[in-house]
């Protein structure tokens, strides 16, 4: 049995099997050939932490794979009156068939993960999202964009950051990251991620520059720059991003068809401009949508792994 919690824990081949299920699931899916992969079979969806796309996702996605999605929050099960994860994850996975979690601490996931019978997939952590980046890398395929690809990520050194470096340390292909002074990414992903390269070939750098981060690549991401429960630092944030707005200046410095990727909420003037969001809106519905496609190729390779 395969837990789906960080890009670390999958090899190059397995990383692309899934990417491949789910283009093949979103072909059928688009040609309204719903195979039911995923029979009569319950996905159990614990928010800590709420999201749009990821209830949306991951419910639509187990519906259209012949199951059934179940929304809990913490103030539907007995996380929300502090019983321990370990006991929450052995009632739960005696009674689904796979859970995904979204919540704070990545050790909460790890730790259900731990006692769970069934398999479990990260939805966010503060620390990696995973699915999103999964989601990202099938985005970039449909664009044309490849493991020879350069992407330049700008901004906050957060999850989305992490699991970008985790990604590239995988496939092999080159990034760039560029985050102010003081957000950088973690320094104990940074040397997993790097010492992961060495067997994949990937090219890393860092900076606190997003033009020479941004010069010459296939692909430029951003993320917010105040995440959910960081809004008491939003005025000091505002202020350590100066510079870091992608807009039409910074994009012309990529490759003329370099392609624009947010996942989602953007904020419009404070990460992206108005101009190069618009100017890119194809893209980045493309890889809203993806979601729903590239989290059900990673529920149906995790399925077929449960009796080994």
């Amino acid at each position: 049995m395969r837990h789906f919690l960080t890009l670390n824990d999958f090899s190059k081949d397995e990383i692309l099997e899934m990417i491949a299920l789910a283009q093949k699931i979103k072909i059928q899916t688009k040609a309204k050939k719903f195979v039911p992969y995923m029979e009569r079979q319950t996905l159990g969806m614990i928010f800590e932490k709420s999201s749009t796309r990821t209830r949306v996702s991951f419910e639509t996605g187990i519906y259209q794979l012949g199951g059934v999605g179940l929304f809990l929050s913490s103030n539907d099960i007995q996380l929300g009156r502090g019983e321990p994860m370990k006991d929450t994850s052995r009632v739960i996975s005696r009674m689904v068939d796979m859970v995904m979690i979204r919540t704070f601490e990545q050790s909460k996931l790890e730790e259900f993960a731990q006692y769970s019978q069934v398999p479990v997939i990260n939805g966010l952590t503060d620390k990696y999202h995973p699915v999103q980046i999964m989601t990202d890398y099938l985005t970039m395929l449909e664009f044309g964009k490849d493991i020879h690809a350069c992407v330049a990520y700008i901004g906050d050194g957060n999850n989305i950051a992490h699991s970008w470096l985790m990604l590239c340390a995988k496939l092999g292909f080159t990034l760039h990251i560029a985050t102010p002074k003081g957000y950088e990414c973690d320094e104990e992903v940074v040397q997993d991620a790097l010492q992961y390269a060495k067997e994949s070939g990937a090219v890393i750098t860092f900076s606190s520059d997003p033009k020479e981060a941004v010069k010459g690549c296939d692909v430029v991401t951003t993320d917010t720059w105040v995440s959910m429960g960081q809004e008491d630092e939003k005025e000091i944030r505002m202020k350590a991003f100066e510079g870091y707005k992608v807009d039409t200046d910074l994009m012309n410095l990529a490759k003329s068809d370099a392609i624009f990727l947010h996942c989602l909420p953007a904020y419009r003037e404070y990460e992206v401009s108005e101009e190069v969001f618009e100017a890119h809106a194809d893209e980045i519905f493309t890889e809203a949508e993806n979601r729903l496609h590239a989290q059900k190729g990673i529920m149906v390779w995790l399925d077929g792994k449960r009796g080994e």
